[in-house]
């Protein structure tokens, strides 16, 4: 089994691998910005995954160039079976509106970094003809709210494209499975797990998102409850909705 796991440093990322490597030997490529991490996260895999085979290769994460090149490289020894495109950035909302720049680079690393890495698996998933490519998005995604819609605009399109995507694979070997996670405990959540909020423990968020992508399951809310959640979010009226502090 050959894994590629883009954005390998974040938290729900590593904890994905680590069930990977407890279910047998795995060839595991992480590609990540911070190859330090990367390297201590690669070496911890490796204590508890000793017959998996574990590299990790520095991305970048916006050059579609440099991005092609790295998928063709982690599929020179051989099809790729998974791969879980990880990368994000709570970005702080309030920035987002007085920097541009700020604003940029968020929409850019949460929405147009993950769609390059999709068409590049998908290409490859194409010419071999199976494959599963996993694309965490969230739930801020399934609707527009003042808190974080920058945010929430980025993994609302990530939703679109991997729905365009599922359909343009439909009655194939690839499966195209997007993940919906809520706050999950991890770095990026810090603020608002001090804020006293609830977030869910990073380690049920990752064997949901493991037993989905088994399961070839097109939209995956890990947990589960997030689906039912959202599904009265989606559908609270207008006037309800625009007198919510959320």
């Amino acid at each position: 089994m050959k894994i590629v796991v883009v954005g390998a440093t974040s938290a729900i990322a590593e904890h994905c691998c680590r069930l990977w490597v407890a279910e047998g030997p795995t060839e595991l490529i992480l590609v990540a910005r911070d190859v330090t991490k990367a390297d201590k996260i690669s070496a911890d895999l490796g204590v508890r995954g000793p017959g998996s085979a574990i590299t990790v290769a520095r991305g970048d994460f916006l050059d579609p160039a440099a991005i092609g090149a790295l998928v063709q490289s982690a599929a020179a020894s051989g099809p790729i079976d998974i791969a879980l495109i990880a990368q994000g950035w709570l970005s702080h909302q309030e920035t987002c509106q007085t920097d541009l720049a700020f604003c940029r680079d968020s929409i850019a690393i949460n929405a147009l970094s993950p769609a390059l890495f999709a068409e590049a698996f998908a290409r490859h998933f194409a010419e071999v003809g199976r494959g599963t490519l996993g694309i965490i998005g969230s739930v801020a995604g399934d609707r527009g709210r003042k808190a974080n819609y920058t945010y929430g605009a980025a993994k609302g399109f990530l939703a679109r494209y991997a729905e365009g995507m599922d359909h343009r694979f439909a009655g194939s070997g690839v499966r195209i499975v997007l993940i919906k996670p809520g706050p999950t405990d991890s770095p990026m959540t810090a603020a608002i797990k001090a804020e006293g909020r609830r977030v869910a423990p990073v380690e049920d968020v990752a064997r949901t998102i493991v037993d989905g992508m088994k399961r070839g399951k097109p939209v995956v809310y890990a947990p589960p409850i997030w689906r039912a959640i959202m599904l009265v979010v989606r559908h609270i009226p207008r006037f309800i909705f625009n007198k919510l502090a959320i």
